[in-house]
C-alpha cells in the first residue's frame, strides 16, 4: 500500500504600509502589503509549513527563523524551493494542494490563474494540481476589520 501523507499549513500577517502585497509569488495592487521578516507571502508561507507537515519535517520557523539575517526580505519562493527539496529528500512527491486566502480586501479573483501557475511551477507539478480559493469573514475578525491576511492549506505526499 502506497505511502501517502497529508499536511496542513497556517500562516496570518498583518497589513502593512510601505510594503508591496505578495500572494503566491504574484504582485498584487494594492495599497497596503504584509509585514514580515520576509516578503511575507501568506498564501506560499502556509503551503510551505504544510509540506514539512505532512514530511513531519518540524516548521518553516525552524527551518528558516525570523531572526536570521540571512532570510531578511528573502521572497517566499526561496522557501518553498528550499522545502520541496527538503521533501524530495526524505522521498515524497507532490500529490496535490488545496489552499485558501482569507481577507477582506483586495479582491484577487483576477490574480488566482497567475497564483496557481506560478506555484505550480515552483513545486514542479501540474497546474490542476493547485487550487486557491478566496473567502471574507463577512467582516469578522481580524481579516474582516481589513488588518491583515490569513492562509490556510492541505497537501497530499505520497512515498515514491
Amino acid at each position: 500500500m502506497p505511502d501517502f501523507r497529508i499536511g496542513f499549513g497556517f500562516d496570518a500577517h498583518q497589513f502593512s504600509e510601505g510594503r508591496k502585497l505578495i500572494l503566491g509569488g504574484v504582485s498584487i495592487p494594492f495599497e497596503k502589503g504584509l509585514a514580515g521578516h520576509s516578503d511575507a507571502d501568506v498564501l506560499l508561507h502556509a503551503i510551505s509549513d504544510a509540506l514539512l507537515g505532512a514530511a513531519a519535517l518540524d516548521d518553516l520557523g525552524t527551518h528558516f527563523p525570523d531572526n536570521d539575517d540571512n532570510f531578511k526580505d528573502k521572497e517566499s519562493s526561496f522557501f518553498l524551493r528550499c522545502v520541496l527539496e527538503m521533501v524530495e529528500n526524505e522521498g515524497f512527491e507532490i500529490g496535490n494542494i488545496d489552499s485558501t486566502l482569507v481577507m477582506q480586501k483586495p479582491k484577487i479573483q483576477p490574480y488566482i490563474s497567475e497564483m496557481r501557475k506560478n506555484i505550480a511551477s515552483i513545486i514542479k507539478i501540474d497546474v490542476s494540481q493547485v487550487s486557491i480559493k478566496a473567502k471574507t469573514t463577512e467582516g469578522m475578525g481580524f481579516t474582516g476589520r481589513e488588518e491583515g491576511i490569513a492562509a490556510y492549506a492541505t497537501v497530499l505526499i505520497r512515498k515514491i
